[in-house]
C-alpha cells in the first residue's frame, strides 16, 4: 500500500507556477488570489484534482491556504505543521502561524485601500466568507468570486475520481438508511425547516449506508444530497459510481450539474452547515438557509452498539498486525532498516486481514529529526535509516469493514537517551490521566484537554496540536464534531470514539507521541458518587505495548504505573492468542509489569 507518488510541487517549480498564477490574476485586474485546500464537499480529505495547494506550493499539510498577492504569497499554517513546511516551499512563499494571524488581518497589512482579493466559491464555506467579508468591511479591500485559477495554470491536473462506491452492510451499521434519514427528517420537522442540504463526503455516507473510494485513505464517493422533511433524499453523484449497488426507496438519483439548480428551487427554510457549505450555494438559498449544522454530524458520532462492536473487533486484528510489527522492528539491529521497511512492514501485517480495505491515513514512521514533523510522510527522498538511539514515531491505522483504527507507537532504537525517556514519561503521564478520566455529563473537549498536557506544562513544555479527534465507523479517521482541544465545545456523549494523543516535538532532535482510541461510556458506579450526577469516562479500544524501554519508573505515581500494568496485562491476554509464537514470545516479555 506504501505509496509515493502526489502531484506536488517541488521547491524548484514553486517559482513558475507563482508567477504563472500571478500572470492571471494581472489578466484579470484583481490584486490576490486565495488557494485553500479543499474541494466542493468541504471535508478534510481531498482528491489529487484538488490538492491545488499542494501543486502550487509544495505543502502537504492536511490543513491550512495560500494567499497570493503581487509581492507575497503566504502559506498559512497551524501549530502542526510549522516545522514541515519550511523543508516544502520555495523561498518564493512565506510561511504565516496561523490562526495566530489571521487572513483578514494580514490582507489588511498587506494591501491598500481598493485592493481587490479573488477566490473560488466553490472552495470556501459560508462562514469563511461571512467571517472575512466582516473583518474586511472597513478597509476598502473588496472580496469577489471567480473560477479557479489554479485550474487554469494545471496542465496535467488529474480526472474527477469517479470510483464505484457500495454498499455498507446494515449488520456494521447497526440501522438501515431509511430509519436514519426518518430520524433526521423528523428532526428537521421539529425544528420547522423542509429541507437540509449536506455536503460533507462522510455525511453522507453514513446518511445512506455506502462507502467509496473516491478519496485515497478515505472510505467517501463524492456527491451532494438533499434530505426533506418527508425523509426523501435527492442525491447528486454520477451514475456510474452507483452501478454496483441498489440505493433505497427514499433515494432519487441526480446528475451534480442538477445540484444548484435543486437547492434554488426549494422551498422554506433549509437547514445547512456554514461550515461546511460551499459559498457558491449559499449564494442561490440566499435568506432561506439557517445555519443550524449538519443533522447528520452528532448522529454519527454517536456510534450505536453494533458500531462500537466492530470498532472493538477492528481493533483486536489491528492489534494485532501492531505487534507483528513491533516484534519484527525489535529483532532488527540499528542500522540495518529504513522508515521505508517499517512502513511496508507494518502495511503488509495489516493486508493479512480480509476485512482490510485500506490503510486510513498515510502511515507517519519518522525517526530521529523526522519525528519531530508532526504529520510527517516518509518519501524515497527523506528516507531515514535507524539508528541506534534514536526514537521512532510509528503512527498508522486501517480502514476495515467493521471499523476505523488509529494508533501511535513511539519506539526506542537501541538504547534510548535520558532526555527523550523523561519527555516520554511525561507524555505517557498525560495519556494515562486522560484514560482515567471520569468526568460529569456536558463537558466539553475543550474542558478536558488540559489534562493531558499537565505533566508535560510542569516541565514547561507542550505540544501544537490537539490532545484527541474523533474517528468515524469505517469513515474519516478524524471525524467532527467532537475533539479533545482547547477550541472544541461539543458536549462528549456516549459513544463518541476520540483519540488520546499527547505527545512532545523537539525540531531537529526526535519526537513521541503515545496514542490510543477511546470510547465514551458512562461510568461504572462509586459509593461515593453523587447519585443525581451522571458521569461519564473511557473505555480504551486499542491494544498494543507501550515501549518499557522509555519509561522512567521513578517518575511514575502508584496509580499511573497501576493503570500502565494493568494496560499491558489486558494486551498481552487480548492479542497473543492472535500472533505468532515468535510475537507473542516478543509481546509476553515487552508486557512484564514494571
Amino acid at each position: 500500500m506504501f505509496q509515493n507518488f502526489d502531484v506536488t510541487a517541488r521547491p524548484e517549480q514553486g517559482p513558475a507556477r507563482l508567477a504563472a498564477l500571478r500572470a492571471e490574476m494581472q489578466r484579470d485586474k484583481i490584486d490576490g488570489f486565495l488557494v485553500p485546500r479543499a474541494d466542493a464537499h468541504q471535508g478534510e480529505y481531498v482528491a489529487p484534482r484538488d490538492e491545488r495547494l499542494a501543486w502550487l506550493t509544495g505543502f502537504t499539510g492536511s490543513a491550512g491556504f495560500c494567499a497570493v498577492l503581487p509581492h507575497i504569497a503566504g502559506v498559512f499554517i497551524d501549530g502542526r505543521y510549522r516545522t514541515q513546511v519550511k523543508s516544502q516551499i520555495a523561498d518564493v512563499y512565506t510561511p504565516v502561524p496561523w490562526p495566530d494571524v489571521t487572513l483578514g488581518d494580514w490582507l489588511v497589512e498587506q494591501l491598500p485601500e481598493g485592493g481587490i482579493v479573488a477566490y473560488d466559491p466553490w472552495l470556501h464555506s459560508l462562514q469563511e466568507i461571512r467571517d472575512l467579508t466582516e473583518r474586511l468591511a472597513s478597509s476598502g479591500i473588496s472580496l469577489v468570486e471567480s473560477d479557479n485559477l489554479v485550474d487554469r495554470i494545471w496542465p496535467d491536473q488529474p480526472a474527477p475520481p469517479m470510483q464505484p462506491a457500495r454498499a455498507h452492510s446494515e449488520d456494521y451499521a447497526g440501522e438501515s438508511a431509511e430509519k436514519k434519514a426518518q430520524r433526521l427528517a423528523e428532526g428537521l420537522r421539529k425544528s420547522g425547516q423542509s429541507a437540509a442540504v449536506i455536503t460533507l463526503p462522510d455525511s453522507i455516507m453514513w446518511l445512506l449506508n455506502i462507502r467509496g473510494s473516491d478519496i485515497p485513505r478515505n472510505p467517501v464517493a463524492h456527491g451532494f444530497a438533499i434530505l426533506h422533511d418527508d425523509a426523501r433524499v435527492d442525491l447528486f453523484m454520477a451514475a456510474e459510481k452507483l452501478s454496483e449497488l441498489r440505493i433505497g426507496a427514499h433515494v432519487t438519483l441526480h446528475t451534480p450539474d442538477r445540484f444548484l439548480e435543486a437547492t434554488a428551487g426549494l422551498n422554506g427554510q433549509v437547514a445547512v452547515d456554514a461550515r461546511s457549505l460551499p459559498q457558491a450555494v449559499a449564494r442561490v438559498l440566499g435568506d432561506r438557509l439557517v445555519a443550524v449544522g449538519d443533522p447528520c454530524a452528532l448522529p454519527k458520532a454517536r456510534k450505536n452498539a453494533a458500531e462500537i462492536a466492530g470498532s472493538v473487533a477492528a481493533h483486536l486484528r489491528d492489534g494485532a498486525a501492531v505487534v507483528e510489527t513491533l516484534a519484527w522492528l525489535d529483532a532488527q539491529e540499528p542500522g540495518t532498516i529504513t522508515e521505508i521497511d517499517v512502513v511496508k512492514t507494518l502495511e503488509g501485517f495489516r493486508a493479512a486481514d480480509p476485512a482490510l480495505r485500506d490503510i486510513s491515513f498515510e502511515t507517519i514512521a519518522g525517526t530521529g529529526a523526522n519525528g519531530a514533523i508532526m504529520h510527517y510522510r516518509v518519501t524515497h527522498d527523506t528516507n531515514a535509516t535507524l539508528q541506534e538511539g534514536h526514537l521512532l514515531v510509528l503512527d498508522s491505522g486501517g480502514q476495515y469493514l467493521d471499523g476505523t483504527t488509529d494508533i501511535t507507537r513511539t519506539i526506542a532504537i537501541g538504547s534510548p537517551g535520558r532526555e527523550e525517556a523523561k519527555a516520554f514519561t511525561r507524555v505517557l503521564q498525560g495519556m494515562i490521566a486522560v484514560s482515567r478520566l471520569r468526568w460529569p455529563e456536558g463537558r466539553s473537549g475543550r474542558e478536558l484537554d488540559a489534562i493531558g498536557r499537565l505533566p508535560l506544562w510542569m516541565a514547561g513544555q507542550d505540544f501544537n496540536h490537539g490532545l484527541g479527534h474523533g474517528v468515524g465507523a469505517f469513515l474519516s479517521v478524524h471525524e467532527g464534531p467532537q475533539g479533545l482541544s482547547r477550541i472544541n465545545t461539543v458536549p462528549l456523549e456516549p459513544g463518541m470514539i476520540l483519540s488520546n494523543e499527547p505527545g512532545y516535538y523537539r525540531e531537529g532532535a526526535f519526537g513521541i507521541r503515545i496514542e490510543n482510541l477511546v470510547v465514551v461510556e458512562e461510568a461504572p458506579a462509586l459509593d461515593t458518587a453523587d447519585p443525581d450526577r451522571k458521569m461519564l469516562a473511557w473505555r480504551t479500544l486499542t491494544f498494543a505495548p507501550i515501549d518499557r524501554r522509555l519509561v522512567v519508573p521513578e517518575m511514575l505515581s502508584s496509580g499511573e504505573r497501576e493503570w500502565l500494568n494493568s494496560y499491558h496485562a489486558d494486551v498481552n491476554r487480548t492479542i497473543a492468542p492472535r500472533v505468532s509464537a515468535a510475537a507473542a514470545e516478543w509481546l509476553n516479555a515487552a508486557c512484564a509489569p514494571l
